[in-house]
């Protein structure tokens, strides 16, 4: 797997951090650009029977469905072409979505709901992955109290940071009483982890499993499912208002498309891999079949709404939204038609809500 943030080519790892007022600003900014995006950049005008959806995308297993959707042009017989919008860092990854450069996004709950904040015509469709998120300490480092003081690798705006709050807090543990230290990349942050450079780290999988088995004594605190339960949420599909209203037959066809993925992924798990490690995931099989089971792609997000808008609250505690989002924030109309339309395929699906 590569890094937590990106694209295919490497990132511009230093860009990627920011502080949180410059995430804030940047955000604010998108926010205010768009309200001035007429529907002539990407108005119904721009949207034939035979159409193109632009996306950007994160690199973790959470955005399985929509690189083999891409890879495989799932939703080709219904009349889409889904198109990648390459970024060289994640803050033009979530901006390029508020200010109209692409239709949708793959991204972590945590930064669509900042966006969202930021007055952008953003919502949630679809669901990308679920579980597969860890935090892992250094030998000895066994219960919150002892993380005081001790300092934390994690990313910015992420799932990520919300996370080790969250499992801090249940355990009666402060944030503001560790040490926080914002990372690069995932490979960045697994280096330093097993250079005793940082003490603990919130992470994916395959690297939370390798780090427990690579450092004698390390402990995994969390695989999350211990705070917010079985099948939480870790990234999402967000698409701007224009898609849905002015080309709601594209989006729903770029859902049924990831719904094929999915099946696809589901039925034939090591032929999935090889059409996408080494193009989309720069890892080996081995790590790319253990992130694959760990933390599964789902495009049925619907049992995770008040997990989503939930989640919201720790945003706001830790400074990065004024507004809690309410229910206005997600529109799962166009997943529920697909469903509703396609119901020998979804009833095929492993994962699903009913």
């Amino acid at each position: 797997m590569c890094e937590r943030h990106g694209c295919n080519h490497l990132p511009d790892f230093e860009a990627i951090r920011m502080d949180r007022r410059k995430f804030l600003k940047t955000t604010a900014a998108a926010g205010a650009i768009t309200m001035a995006v007429g529907p002539g950049m990407f108005g119904s005008a721009a949207w034939a029977a035979d159409s193109t959806i632009k996306s950007t995308h994160g690199t973790g297993f959470c955005n399985l469905n929509i690189f083999l959707s891409h890879a495989v042009q799932t939703a080709k017989e219904d009349g889409l072409t889904l198109e990648f919008v390459n970024t060289p860092t994640f803050a033009e990854q979530v901006t390029f979505l508020g200010i109209g450069q692409v239709d949708v996004g793959l991204m972590p709950y945590t930064s669509f709901m900042a966006l969202y904040d930021a007055g952008a015509p953003v919502k949630v469709v679809a669901g990308g992955g679920i579980e597969g998120c860890v935090i892992v300490a250094r030998p000895g480092l066994d219960s919150a109290e002892k993380l005081k003081g001790k300092t934390l690798a994690t990313f910015q705006l992420d799932t990520l940071e919300v996370m080790p709050y969250d499992w801090l807090k249940k355990h009666g543990v402060s944030f503001k009483d560790v040490n926080v230290r914002y990372m690069g990349s995932t490979p960045e942050a697994v280096e330093a982890f097993k250079a005793g450079a940082v003490d603990w780290i919130c992470t994916i999988e395959p690297y939370g499993t390798a780090l427990v088995n690579d450092v004698p004594g390390a402990v995994m605190l969390s695989d999350g499912t211990d705070i917010y339960g079985k099948g939480y949420t870790d990234c999402v599909l967000a698409a701007r208002s224009s898609l849905i209203d002015e080309n709601r037959d594209g989006l729903k066809a770029l859902i049924k498309g990831m719904m094929k993925a999915q099946l696809m992924a589901e039925s034939d798990p090591a032929g999935t891999l090889e059409k996408l490690v080494g193009t989309y995931y720069k890892t080996s099989m081995e790590n790319a079949k253990i992130a694959m089971a760990k933390q599964p792609a789902v495009v049925d997000a619907r049992p995770q709404t008040d997990f989503i808008l939930d989640r919201t609250d720790s945003l706001v505690e830790m400074g990065y939204i004024k507004n809690k989002p309410d229910r206005n924030a997600i529109d799962w109309g166009p997943l529920e038609e697909v469903i509703a339309e396609n119901p020998d395929l979804y009833g095929k699906l492993k994962y699903k809500a009913a």
